[in-house]
């Protein structure tokens, strides 16, 4: 794939879409997409948990090429099998993965900041995975320290 190229999706592809509206910043939404718009720069996508507001069916919009990406790789903890203060994760939340923060444990459940909404709620590790970046560009994915993934799930 040349460098200046975006990914392409395919009708039926189950990607997530990174929404960029005011109060979503940082969540990531699970959909199945539709179509692709000629030329690809925008996707027709129909949301796994969002609805129509009339509730008649699962919401479809167009999003930008940008906003879309594959599902990330299917692991969800550190190595160690504990998450660490420090460490970045996506949170499962009214019905899409937030990006957060871990800010520490208190019992079973870890303590999470989110810097978009200031807030900071406690997650069972169920809820949690590690946060990863994909890079479209070069069509990979990378951690919180910018250091790409040894394995590739496309």
């Amino acid at each position: 794939m040349a460098l200046n190229q975006q990914m392409l999706f395919r009708r039926g592809d189950v990607v997530e879409v990174a929404s960029q509206k005011q109060g979503f910043r940082g969540s990531y939404f699970v959909a199945t997409v539709v179509m692709a718009l000629t030329p690809v720069r925008e996707y027709v996508v129909e949301y796994e948990t969002l609805v129509t507001n009339d509730l008649s069916g699962p919401l479809r919009e167009v999003v930008p090429a940008a906003e879309v990406r594959p599902v990330p790789p299917g692991f969800r903890m550190r190595d160690s099998g504990e998450f660490r203060k420090g460490d970045k994760v996506d949170a499962y939340d009214n019905e899409a993965w937030w990006a957060g923060e871990i800010i520490g444990k208190v019992g079973d459940k870890y303590k999470v900041y989110f810097d978009d909404s200031k807030e900071e709620i406690a997650y069972t590790v169920d809820l949690l995975r590690v946060h990863l970046d994909w890079i479209h560009l070069r069509a990979k994915w990378v951690d919180s320290f910018g250091r790409a993934l040894a394995f590739q799930f496309v």
